[in-house]
Formats: structure tokens, sequence, C-alpha cells
């Protein structure tokens, strides 16, 4: 029988494992955001990565008993009356026919089978302090187990995080991975150029944010992979800006920072541009400076070079430029020496991506970066903020740019995933003069 890639995920993970031991994930728990209302279900991505499974209130146990792999959903049973109200679950039976699980049980009986399970294994893996609620299950059941020996079960002694092994496994996406992946860009992509085409003067913040999340919908994605940042004139300048409550004045650019989520996987934009359709001089040559700092980044990506290492490619033309324009003063290689660019650029190059807007996966170290592989999907990101506060020519300030791209690293360079949003000077005035009214 051909396994989905869900059951390859699990047999991968299974090979990672010691012999003889069991390794236990938990899915999401709804979040109640007032009273009897919830927020919005999102599964959490080690369990979705594993399950294909997208409910609450489940776990999966990949069991090594000898070298053979059993895997065990323990998931909500039927019920007639609940998904009247709440909709329709999948049950026990469809878990094992549909998503090719060995045994399902009603998680109700968690604790109860667990014991059972775990009783002929010395190593147990987990989610190590990243999950209170198993935690504290898993402490009542081993310590009965160690509290009752007499039905001849020894409770586990070794405990491993089995993230360290999964964000491995994600940190290299798969062909059906990058196809998604490719979607949630292009949709996010159409997203940031109906926001392109639609916004003028007196716009509100939150109206653009809310043209950017009626494409994504269009699109086929009812969820963003984060809380979107639309940011006019100086509050560009705070990085993580959320509050989308301010009117958009001519004269100002406007940042956007936008991703969909499709099918799981997430889309990560952003774009800077003119309020009114038009560059003024000095945004566009900090623009300009920006952009030649992203597309030199991108050229460099291939298999073998470290991220970190194009950063200090991406800070040394960043001061060059900064120096050029006047906004900063003194020798180049000091300035780089002393991080002057951090006054103006305080984050780093970008990051990986996939299930996660901020993806798992380690960087390495300061001395021993992580070098790129062919299958990985990042940011590329770079921008220059410069606020009211600075100690520059007024005309700098207030102004914040940041520009953004998915990128796949592919075999031999890279491959920009968003492309389709236009980010040359000329194209975004002519995209934002060419207006297309949209129904």
């Amino acid at each position: 029988m051909v396994m989905t890639e869900f059951q390859q995920r699990r047999a991968s993970f299974f090979t990672k494992m010691q012999n003889n031991s069991l390794a236990i994930f938990p899915a999401a728990e709804e979040k109640i955001r007032s009273k009897d209302t919830e927020y919005p279900f999102r599964q959490n991505s080690d369990f979705y990565y594993l399950t294909g499974f997208n409910e609450p209130d489940a776990y999966l146990l990949i069991i090594n008993k000898c070298g053979e792999q059993q895997t065990v959903l323990f998931n909500r049973k039927k019920d007639k009356n609940a998904e009247i109200w709440h909709g329709l679950r999948m049950g026990q039976s469809a878990a094992v026919s549909t998503l090719g699980f060995d045994l399902a049980y009603d998680v109700l009986e968690f604790e109860e089978q667990l014991q059972g399970f775990i009783g002929d294994f010395s190593v147990l893996y987990y989610p190590v302090f990243n999950a209170p609620e198993l935690e504290k299950r898993l402490s009542s059941v081993i310590n009965l187990m160690r509290a009752d020996r007499s039905k001849g079960q020894a409770a586990p002694t070794q405990f491993i995080d089995n993230l360290a092994i999964v964000h491995e496994m994600r940190l290299i996406k798969s062909e059906n991975e990058m196809a998604l992946m490719s979607d949630a860009a292009e949709i996010s992509a159409a997203g940031h150029i109906r926001a392109m085409q639609l916004c003028h003067p007196g716009m509100w913040e939150y109206q653009l944010e809310a043209e950017i999340r009626y494409e994504f919908a269009q699109q086929g994605a009812t969820n963003v992979a984060y809380n979107s940042i639309v940011a006019g004139g100086h509050h560009a300048c705070i990085l993580h800006y959320t509050e989308n409550n301010q009117q958009l004045h001519d004269g100002d650019l406007v940042l956007i920072d936008a991703g969909a989520e499709y099918k799981g996987y997430a889309g990560d934009i952003t774009r800077t541009f003119p309020v009114n359709g038009i560059f003024s001089e000095h945004q566009a040559k900090l623009y300009q400076l920006v952009l030649n700092i992203q597309v030199s980044a991108i050229n460099q990506v291939k298999p073998g070079v470290a991220l970190a290492d194009i950063n200090k490619s991406a800070v040394k033309k960043m001061i060059e430029g900064l120096l050029e324009l006047g906004i900063v003063e003194g020798d180049s290689e000091q300035l780089i020496k002393d991080q002057a660019h951090k006054e103006f650029y305080m984050h780093g190059l970008g990051h990986y991506l996939g299930l996660d807007v901020h993806d798992v996966g380690l960087y390495g170290t300061a001395e021993h970066p992580r070098l790129l592989e062919a299958g990985m999907v990042i940011t590329i990101e770079p921008g220059i903020y410069i606020s009211e506060n600075a100690n520059v020519d007024d005309v700098w300030k207030g102004i914040g740019i940041r520009i953004e791209d998915d990128v796949l690293v592919t075999q031999s360079g890279a491959e920009v995933l968003s492309a389709d949003v236009p980010k040359s000077i000329n194209e975004i005035e002519a995209l934002m003069a060419n207006v297309t009214v949209y129904g």
C-alpha cells in the first residue's frame, strides 16, 4: 500500500528513535476568547506535520518496539449532539482508515491506556518544556506507575525532547511542501498587489488590511499566517506595529508586512510603497538602497552559504549606502566594527519559513553558522528605519522601509516564490498608476 506523506513522516521519525521507545505528540487545544466563544482553532504545527489531523484534544503515539513501528491516535469520539453544535468529528474508525494509524482510541481514555503503552519502555520522547498539559498528565501516569509496581511495569527513566528531531525534519521541505509554499506565496502576493492598486491618501490602515485579507480569502486562503502590519509614515519604524488604526497621508510611505496561510503553510511578504503612488526624491534614494541590498542578498543564496555571512555582506552595503547618502559619517570599516547600522537596521536578514512563519530549525552559532541546504525556505528582508528622534537631516526622519521575499534554496541557487509582487520603483509606480477597480 502506498503511504501518504504524513505516514512517510511518521516512518521517518520512527527511524530516528531509539529501539524500544515511545514518542508522544499533543495536538493544540481550543483557546477561550471570551466567555463561551473561542479563538479560531489552529493545529499545533508539529502534530499536523506528522498526522494531517486538524481537530483539537488529541495525542499521537509513535512506538518503536523491537524495531517494529506502531502508530496510535487518541482523539475525540463521535458524538451526535456535540457535532450538531460544533461540527463533525472524525472519530476512531475513520482515523484508522483515512489517516493510516494502526490504532485509535477515545481521548478520554488517554491516561488509562497510556500506562499500558509506556510500561514496556524505559525511553520516552515528548516535547520537553513545551507541552504543560501533557507533562501534567505524564507526571500523573508515571508517578502512579512508580507507586504501584505490582503490575510488573517499570516507568520510563529516560526522557528525550522529540521536537529536536521533528524540527530538523521540517526544515527541509518535500516537493509537495514546496508546491504548497509556492501557492502560499502567490496568494500572499495577490494581496499585496491589491493593496498597491487600491491605496490612496485618506484611506485608513485597517481598510488596506481588509483589502489584503479579502484577496487572500478570494484566492482560497481563509487565514493569515500572522498579524498583518500596515504601517503608514513613521509607524513603519515600529518593527511589529499591528494597531493598523491610523489614516494614510499624502506624501508618506506605507509598509505592509502580510502573508496568507494556505493549507497550513505561511507566506511572508513585505513591501513598502508611496501612499500617493509616487516616491519622493529622498524616499526613492533610501528605497533603492534597501532594494539593492535585498537583490544582492538573494543572489548570494545557494547551498553551502550561511545566512549569517549574507547578512554581513548586507551590512557592508548598507553602511556604504548610508555614507553615500550622508545619513552616517566616518570610516566604513570602523562603522561596521561599531555596528553603527543597528540604529537603522535592528533585525536579522531573514528566517526559516514553513508551517510557522518563523519556522523551526537550528541556525548554528556565531562561530559556526548553519549552511543553507536545498529544500530550505527562507525570507530575505533587509530594512532601514529612521526614527523621528534620529540625529540625521530632517528629510530622512520618519522613513521606514523593508522589502521581504520568500526564497526557496534550490540545488544551484535560489527561487523567489513571491516574485509576483513588484518591487522596483518603476514597477510600483506603474502598477499604482494603472488602478484596477475590484468588485
